[in-house]
């Protein structure tokens, strides 16, 4: 397998190492990620803290740990939006064709006109800071790929002949799409989400940097960013480890992206 496929072996080990991390390590890390001690500030890495401190004394290992946490359930949550919304809009637009289609791929182009993330910056400026607004800001910026790629796979789909004999029997278009079509599109839409999950990740520091993430003093890579660019000389600890943990995990999940396409003859 390791031969034939090293971007699916080499993501899925980085990707399992990060859920790893954000699922166990701020249980296995004892210090506080909210702890301020005045008397670390800016610690360089040691023993006792591994990654060093931030500005406030803050163990930077756990905070790191805490923004992947944050990262990945934010990044995960947006996708699963994004594909659901996207999957049934894309669909239903392709079975019922003629003006509804055309409608619908319209208001597809027009959201696409924009640049996704000034879309996104936009939406989370005029709906402000926090976690909920995060979350539908990168949604609204992330279903348009979806709707492409589901309808264009049901438009192929919908002239074989196991769908055609469900039309047949009288099945309706909701029950075409979730039973007969989209189990058909589970390795497409898996190879998109998991690309897609990379780029949301780095949307979501992206804006955390910005302020239009999460809000402080919740650990964002996005924040210990913007947090630590102020002592980018005298502790660049503080800005390579939430460096280094996006950059990773973009890694893994587009290797893994890559290797699922590989493995399933398509192109990633």
């Amino acid at each position: 397998m390791a031969r034939r496929n090293p971007s699916l072996v080499a993501g899925g080990a980085i990707v399992a190492i990060l859920a790893l991390a954000a699922a166990l390590g701020p249980l296995l890390v004892r210090n506080d990620p909210f702890a301020i001690d005045l008397t670390r500030v800016l610690a360089p890495p040691s023993r006792g803290h591994w990654l060093g401190c931030d500005g406030l004394g803050r163990d930077m290992l756990a905070r790191v740990l805490w923004g992947a946490r944050l990262s990945l359930s934010v990044s995960t949550t947006v996708v699963l939006f994004s594909l659901a919304a996207g999957g049934v809009i894309g669909g239903a637009a392709a079975l019922a064709g003629g003006r509804v289609d055309s409608a619908v791929m319209r208001l597809v182009d027009v959201v696409l006109a924009f640049p996704g993330f000034l879309l996104a910056i936009a939406l989370a400026a005029i709906l402000g800071p926090g976690l909920v607004d995060l979350v539908v800001a990168l949604t609204a910026m992330g279903w348009t790929g979806y709707a492409r790629l589901v309808r264009g796979e049901v438009l192929s789909l919908r002239e074989r002949e196991y769908v055609e004999a469900a039309r047949a029997l009288g099945a309706p278009p909701g029950r075409l799409l979730l039973r007969h079509l989209l189990p058909g599109l589970a390795g497409p839409l898996a190879v998109q989400a998991t690309f897609g999950v990379g780029g949301i990740i780095v949307a979501e520091a992206a804006l955390s940097f910005l302020g239009l993430g999460a809000r402080p003093p919740a650990p964002s890579w996005g924040n210990m960013l913007d947090a630590g660019r102020a002592f980018l000389l005298v502790a660049p600890h503080l800005t390579t480890a939430p460096g280094v943990a996006i950059a990773a995990s973009v890694l893994g999940f587009n290797l893994l992206g890559d290797g699922l396409a590989q493995a399933m003859g398509r192109r990633g």
